[in-house]
């Protein structure tokens, strides 16, 4: 993915990768990101939330991709302009998702979001 432009990110600690991709589109508004909020390659409770908190921040859209592997299908879906509510947009976020079927559904997070501490 490096030749595309893709930036790998170290997972295994801190690196502020949402106050630093705010600032890339700050700094460049012909920026393109795509992050998979499952975030992991096994089944997890929650979805990570750092591609909200990136959209918000950096006050640009949301634009929803899907691969359906039941029905072969795939493409861009609706675009969501972050509220600041968090939990209102995922339900936005997940409506969407609803019945779009993952490679391995067993392994599939839904989307929801951890409860707030």
């Amino acid at each position: 993915m490096k030749w595309l432009g893709g930036i790998p990110i170290d997972r295994s600690k801190s690196s502020n990768v949402v106050a630093q991709s705010i600032q890339t589109f700050k700094e460049n508004r012909e920026v393109v990101l795509v992050v998979a909020p499952e975030g992991t390659r096994k089944k997890a409770n929650y979805w990570k939330t750092g591609f909200y908190h990136i959209a918000n921040g950096a006050n640009v859209p949301i634009v929803m991709g899907f691969i359906d592997y039941a029905r072969k299908v795939g493409g861009i879906g609706p675009t969501l302009i972050p509220t600041g509510d968090i939990e209102f947009d995922v339900q936005k976020i997940r409506f969407f998702y609803d019945g779009i079927t993952g490679k391995i559904p067993d392994k599939s997070t839904p989307a929801v979001i951890a409860p707030r501490s």
